[in-house]
């Protein structure tokens, strides 16, 4: 009763608090990359972008980084370094085995499947609804990377507000991509304190797009000079946290 008598009174400022509750959590979650993004092997976070420092078997979609891919070589061993399995000699192959995990619900799979589909590579034909279905499919099993690419389909059917929703839901999965997409959509809508607290939190984990976002900020006026240099030690800092040292 007491809230419907004071609705008026109180709308603006339940609205405010509201925003600032959200804020908090979005701002607050997603400082650390997500499992999918560290090596299987030396447990490192794989550098960005990780799907050209990485490769991973079709066999158990395990992923290691290419310092363990040269260690692995060197000991002379030719199947996969996880559960042995001989690496696949065709696409039919590895399509095979990609649908297997997908059966299994492996959401790495799912998404993957979902990326080859809607580029109509092994063999499979090319389907963008389709390549939504198993991106919506692997998002629900916790995939941040499909919820980037959900984000990624909106933008093309012209939904800015659906790739905010999804991008901003990978963000808080330490999906850095996301996080970088979202402070540039802040900066083009003015916001650049919002943009730089997003830009911030990408570049240390690994971000350069959004160290170089940060410097043009800097450039113009729009960022200090001491939030560039944060930035940049920032991202010195998860540059070397991906180093192998061994």
């Amino acid at each position: 009763d007491c809230q419907r008598a004071h609705r008026k009174k109180h709308k603006k400022a339940c609205k405010q608090r509201v925003a600032e509750l959200k804020d908090e959590q979005l701002y607050s979650q997603g400082h650390e990359r997500p499992e999918e993004d560290f090596c299987s092997i030396c447990a490192l976070p794989i550098p960005l972008p990780s799907e050209l420092h990485s490769l991973f078997g079709f066999c158990c979609f395990k992923k290691m980084c290419r310092g363990c891919e040269v260690a692995i070589k060197k000991r002379g061993m030719n199947d996969c370094p996880f559960c042995r399995t001989p690496h696949p000699t065709s696409q039919a192959e590895c399509l095979a085995m990609m649908r297997a995990r997908a059966e299994k619900k492996d959401p790495a799979a799912i998404n993957l499947l979902g990326e080859k589909t809607r580029c109509g590579k092994l063999g499979l034909q090319m389907d963008f609804q389709k390549a939504v279905e198993l991106w919506t499919e692997a998002a629900e099993l916790g995939s941040a990377k499909a919820r980037y690419n959900l984000g990624v389909a909106r933008t093309m059917s012209g939904d800015r507000e659906g790739s905010i929703r999804f991008w901003t839901e990978a963000a808080m999965q330490g999906h850095v991509e996301s996080r970088h997409n979202l402070g540039s959509i802040e900066a083009q809508k003015g916001n650049h304190d919002r943009a730089v607290k997003h830009l911030m939190i990408a570049v240390k984990m690994g971000g350069k797009d959004s160290v170089e976002s940060i410097q043009r900020m800097c450039m113009f006026g729009l960022a200090t000079k001491e939030q560039y240099a944060e930035a940049l030690k920032g991202y010195q800092d998860a540059v070397e946290e991906m180093k192998s040292h061994d």
